[in-house]
């Protein structure tokens, strides 16, 4: 891949996938959004319960926790289903990571003794499905919590401020931001990053596929990952739940 040539999609080094929101995409659920990213596609809901996991203590405050999965039809592979009861390895991980993520956009302490689950589903694979999901979860989350203040269920706005993330590679000595799956499968390192709309980092998750990759390069990645998000993925996600 040649320094100035297009990527397969026509997009530049730094370009990222439009991104869009279709909210309320679920009725049932306290807040839902299917967010497309390019072509990945996933569906986000909030729902809210009157419990909270036993290492809350009692009026203390609430929690936030996330599952994951991808659905039969989401790959160019049919993905089996987990029936085992347990989540497959790798949707745990990444469950795990939606949580810490969101977790960080509220005040738990203002919405005591509940917690508020955000299930994301990928419809669609294409690359960046985690980075999808926190950045369509986190849209969920604010719809639910807007529609807690309006029953009166909560008397403080306890958000903080969105969280957002992005995908970033290392593809034939080339910083490519939004890798597609087809990216992702050849980077010499590949990185997600997640971030609050303060600019500070939640999250940064790199791994060097091939050889070792330059402390300075590494850096340059998470900046502009870091940009993107403020210039962009966190903007949309203002403008999906009305903020």
């Amino acid at each position: 891949m040649p320094e100035g040539r297009a990527r397969g999609d026509g997009r530049t080094d730094g370009d990222i996938r439009e991104i869009s929101f279709e909210t309320g995409f679920q009725p049932s659920p306290d807040g839902s959004a299917l967010i497309s990213w390019g072509e990945t596609r996933v569906l986000c809901s909030a729902t809210i319960e009157n419990r909270v996991p036993p290492f809350i203590a009692p009026k203390s405050g609430g929690w936030v926790t996330a599952e994951y999965d991808m659905l039969p039809g989401s790959g160019n592979r049919r993905v089996k289903r987990d029936r085992s009861g347990a989540p497959k390895g790798r949707s745990q991980e990444i469950q795990r990571l939606i949580g810490r993520s969101l977790r960080q956009t509220l005040d738990l302490s203002r919405i005591p003794d509940r917690t508020i689950t955000i299930d994301c589903d990928v419809l669609v694979a294409d690359g960046g499905t985690r980075v999808a999901a926190i950045t369509g979860g986190a849209v969920a989350l604010r719809l639910a919590l807007k529609r807690m203040l309006t029953r009166g269920d909560i008397e403080t706005d306890p958000w903080k401020g969105f969280v957002g993330a992005l995908s970033i590679g290392l593809v034939d000595g080339r910083i490519l931001a939004d890798l597609t799956y087809e990216e992702d499968s050849k980077a010499e390192m590949d990185m997600n990053v997640v971030c609050l709309s303060s600019g500070l980092l939640v999250e940064l998750q790199a791994s060097a596929e091939h050889r070792p990759v330059h402390m300075e390069t590494v850096m340059d990645m998470a900046g502009q990952a870091v940009s993107s998000i403020l210039g962009y993925v966190i903007p949309s996600q203002k403008l999906a739940a009305g903020d």
